[in-house]
């Protein structure tokens, strides 16, 4: 059984950080007027990308130890003059001194995600694609729209298992994001087609033998058939075909994702700690 030492952990937190800081750094490059920020901190990265993107948060920090507090002040103060609250997802494999340091400057807890992972190996099925009712395709910009769709459709409406997200987005702010990452850092897309109809999609994304599963969403009406099922097992085997040892998924608390997951082999490593500061004086 995978089990989550620091050093997984660190592993696992630095392919988010490349994720989001590859990610922000696509939009600099489609968009200067949205005043993209990347700033290193304390070993993990804070971005902006934009009013309302999901890539304004902090990821990473304190697996190297504890925080500078005036580095943190420094990248509060960007955020700021961004006027952006200064959101912080924090492992829970952190330093220990970094929660009572964020709770001590006025950050106030609003939410949780769980980290899940497995081992990986070319010489073995990962997992049973289950239902020959659907198949998948890797898409190219041709059909970049068609899977757009299908995953913030799915998107946005979730399941209601488990403890509900912190956050939301306007589809706008949806597709503008995912359009940004999913051309960037290294994704690729697939979109699941069930009996020739589009039922859902989702992306991958590798990072020094890391797979990250990333933006898989299925339509309401294509559900319980398997599609979810069908996406995992052909991004595990393609990841696992080009080398990578270990798969990560995020999850929200007791969803139904969660259960999808740990029914096909993967364990819970750790939980993210969502802390957010939302007063922007004394800065």
């Amino acid at each position: 059984m995978l089990f989550a030492t620091t050093a997984v952990a660190a592993r696992i937190e630095g392919a988010e950080c490349s994720l989001v800081r590859e990610s922000a750094q696509a939009v600099a490059a489609v968009r200067p007027e949205a005043n993209v920020m990347v700033e290193t901190l304390a070993g993990g990265v804070a971005t902006y990308a934009g009013a309302a993107s999901p890539l304004n948060k902090v990821v990473g920090l304190g697996l190297d130890g504890p925080v500078d507090e005036r580095e943190l002040g420094v990248v509060e103060r960007l955020y700021a003059d961004r006027n952006c609250p200064v959101q912080i997802e924090l492992s829970s494999l952190a330093d220990v001194s970094v929660g009572a340091m964020l709770t001590g400057r006025g950050y106030q807890l609003v939410g949780f995600e769980n980290v899940l992972g497995r081992l990986l190996s070319s010489e073995n099925d990962v997992v049973d694609s289950g239902t020959s009712d659907i198949t998948l395709e890797i898409i190219n910009e041709s059909d970049f729209d068609l899977w757009m769709d299908a995953v913030v459709t799915g998107f946005a409406t979730p399941d209601r298992d488990g403890v509900p997200s912190h956050e939301s987005f306007p589809r706008e702010a949806l597709e503008r994001v995912m359009s940004d990452m999913a051309r960037a850092a290294g994704f690729v897309r697939y979109l699941a087609f069930r009996r020739g109809e589009p039922a859902g999609g989702g992306s991958m994304r590798v990072s020094d033998g890391v797979l990250q599963l990333c933006g898989a969403a299925t339509l309401p009406h294509h559900r319980c058939r398997g599609v979810q099922v069908a996406l995992l097992a052909r991004r595990l085997a393609d990841a696992a075909q080009a080398g990578c040892d270990l798969a990560v998924v995020t999850t929200q608390p007791g969803s139904t994702s969660q259960r999808n997951m740990q029914r096909n082999g993967f364990h819970l490593l750790y939980t993210r700690v969502v802390l957010v500061r939302r007063t922007l004086d004394r800065l």
